[in-house]
C-alpha cells in the first residue's frame, strides 16, 4: 500500500523534507542519506521544494512489501529548442542507504556504494492538459526495486528488462525497459557511500530484441537521435506507436552492422531451462546433481553462484576480455569461504554453502547432454551463438525455476572447465558447453527457424548425434513441474 502526499507534509515515519526554510531541528533529524539525495533534487528543482510524493505506508524495514520509502515526482519544463518536451521526472528513495543504521542496508563505509549504490529515475512525457503526474511509474519502480532486493542483483547502464506488458497497463507498445544514466542527476556523496541515478527508458519489443542482439548502449544512442522516441534525455512517451526502425528504416542497418562488428553484449539471461546428462541413467546415484548430504540436496555453491553472477555482469563491459572468473575458492583455515558476509548470494539457497563444502564438489566430464529451453529462452539461442560465441565470448542461462545453469563458451574463453577435449563438463548443477566455431555455424543453420518461433509448434527437438548433443524447445508448463 502507498499514499500520495506532498513531500513537505509530515509522513508517518519521516519528518518533512528540509527545503530552503526548513527549521534547524528538522535538518538534524532528517535521515542523512535521504537529505543528501534531496539536496541533488533541490539543485535541479529549486522552485519545487515540496513535490508530490508516493510513500510506502508501511516501510520495508517494518515488514511492508515496498522497498522504496518514497518516489518523488517533479515537473520538468524541458527545452523545446533542443527537442526535449515537458515531462514528469520520478526519483526513487530506498535502493541506497537512507538511514545508515543497518535497518535496511549494511553500512560498509563512505568510499563505496551506498546500499545498492543507485536510485532509479524515470522521465514520462507530460500529456496536454495533464495537471498532476500519473502514479503508475512509482509502482513500476517498486517492482524493479523488489527484484533488486529479492535477487540482490544490481542494475547497470545498458541493462535491459523484459517486462512483456505495457508499462502503464494500457494498450501501449512500450512494454520493456532499458537503463541508462540520468542526464541531469549527478552522483551524490552521502555519509553512507556514493549514489548514482539510473534512468528507466521505455522501449518497444523490437527495440528490446535489438538491444539483446547488439547492446543496450547502442540502442540508447539510436533512441537519442529520434525525438519522438526519447530524444536527448530519453523521455518515455507511452503513446508512441512506432518503433525507431519504422520511424527511420536506416537505423536497422546500423544495428545489423553493429551486431556483425561488435557481437552482442548480452552475456546471459535468467530463463526457463534445464539439462540432462545422457551419459548416465537418471537413477545413477553418482549424478552430481542429486548428491545428498544428510537429507538436503546439494545446490550451487557460493563460488559457482558468484562466477555465474559475474558472467551475467561482464557482458556489459564493451571489449572486455572473455574470461570466466576462477571457481577455485579462497581458502582459510582449510575451509572454503564462498561468499562475502555483507550480501546473500542471489542465485543460491540460504543454506547451500553449509550443505556442501566447495572442495567436495567435483567437476566431471559428460559424454552426451540434452538441453531444454522454453520458447522464449530458445529464441535467444541464435543470439547466443552468433552474437556471443562467434565473437569469442560466453553466454549463460540461469534457471529461474530450479538451481541449475547452462553456460556456452567458445574456444577463446579463459577460465572455463569445459575444454575442446571434454566439451561438456558439469560442476554440480552448472553445465558448461564448449562449442567450436565450425559447430556453431552448423547449429546456426539447423536452428534457423528459432528466429521465427511463432511459425513452429511445441515441442520441437534438434539433434546432433555426432556431437552427442540434443536441444528441446518445450512448453512453459514443463518447467513449472517439481522435476525442474
Amino acid at each position: 500500500m502507498a499514499e500520495l502526499r506532498p513531500s513537505g507534509a509530515p509522513g508517518p515515519t519521516a519528518p518533512p523534507a528540509p527545503g530552503p526554510t526548513a527549521p534547524p531541528a528538522f535538518a538534524s533529524l532528517f535521515p542523512p542519506g535521504l537529505h543528501a539525495i534531496y539536496g541533488e533534487c533541490r539543485r535541479l528543482y529549486p522552485d519545487q521544494p515540496s513535490p508530490l510524493q508516493v510513500t510506502a505506508i508501511v516501510k520495508y524495514w517494518l515488514g511492508g512489501p515496498d522497498p522504496l520509502d518514497y518516489v518523488s515526482m517533479y515537473r520538468n519544463v524541458g527545452s523545446p529548442s533542443a527537442n526535449i518536451p515537458e515531462h514528469w521526472h520520478y526519483i526513487s528513495f530506498g535502493l541506497s542507504d537512507l538511514y545508515g543504521d543497518n535497518r535496511v542496508h549494511e553500512f560498509t563505509g563512505t568510499d563505496g556504494p551506498s546500499g545498492f549504490g543507485f536510485e532509479l529515475t524515470f522521465r514520462l512525457k507530460r500529456e496536454t492538459g495533464e495537471s498532476a503526474p500519473p502514479t503508475w511509474p512509482a509502482e513500476l519502480m517498486q517492482g524493479l526495486a523488489r527484484y533488486v532486493f529479492q535477487s540482490e542483483n544490481t542494475f547497470c547502464s545498458g541493462d535491459h528488462v523484459s517486462w512483456h506488458s505495457p508499462l502503464d497497463n494500457s494498450e501501449s507498445r512500450i512494454q520493456h525497459m532499458l537503463l541508462t544514466e540520468d542526464p541531469q542527476m549527478q552522483p551524490v556523496q552521502t555519509p553512507f557511500g556514493v549514489v548514482t541515478f539510473l534512468q528507466i527508458v521505455g522501449v518497444c519489443t523490437e527495440e528490446l530484441h535489438s538491444a539483446q542482439q547488439w547492446n543496450g548502449q547502442g540502442i540508447l544512442e539510436l533512441l537519442r537521435t529520434v525525438p519522438i522516441a526519447g530524444g536527448p534525455w530519453l523521455i518515455t512517451d507511452m503513446r508512441r506507436g512506432e518503433t525507431i526502425f519504422e520511424i527511420d528504416p536506416h537505423l536497422q542497418e546500423r544495428v545489423d552492422k553493429g551486431i556483425e562488428t561488435d557481437g552482442s553484449n548480452l552475456s546471459g539471461v535468467s530463463a526457463k531451462c534445464a539439462w540432462d546428462d545422457l551419459s548416465r541413467p537418471p537413477e545413477d546415484d553418482e549424478d552430481s546433481r542429486s548428491i545428498c548430504i544428510g537429507t538436503q540436496p546439494r545446490r550451487l555453491s557460493g563460488k559457482d553462484t558468484e562466477q555465474i553472477r559475474e558472467t551475467l555482469r561482464r557482458g556489459l563491459e564493451i571489449n572486455s576480455k572473455p574470461v570466466l572468473p576462477p571457481i577455485n575458492p579462497q581458502r582459510q583455515n582449510g575451509l572454503a569461504h564462498d561468499r562475502a558476509p555483507s550480501r546473500k548470494d542471489s542465485l543460491e539457497s540460504d543454506s547451500s554453502t553449509a550443505i556442501i563444502p566447495h572442495e567436495l564438489i567435483r567437476t566431471r566430464q559428460l559424454e552426451s547432454v540434452h538441453l531444454k529451453f522454453n520458447q522464449e529462452s530458445g529464441a535467444l539461442t541464435p543470439l547466443c551463438l552468433r552474437g556471443r560465441l562467434l565473437h569469442g565470448r560466453h553466454f549463460t542461462y540461469k534457471s529461474i525455476t530450479g538451481d541449475m545453469a547452462i553456460t556456452f563458451v567458445s574456444t577463446g574463453v579463459e577460465g572455463a572447465f569445459a575444454t575442446e577435449e571434454h566439451p561438456y563438463a558439469a560442476h554440480g548443477p552448472w553445465l558448461q558447453i564448449l562449442l567450436t566455431e565450425e559447430f556453431v555455424e552448423k547449429m546456426l543453420e539447423d536452428l534457423e527457424d528459432l528466429t521465427s518461433p511463432e511459425e513452429f509448434k511445441l515441442p520441437k527437438e534438434y539433434s546432433w548425434p555426432e556431437k552427442k548433443l540434443k536441444v528441446s524447445i518445450l512448453p512453459d508448463v514443463v518447467f513449472d513441474s517439481p522435476l525442474h
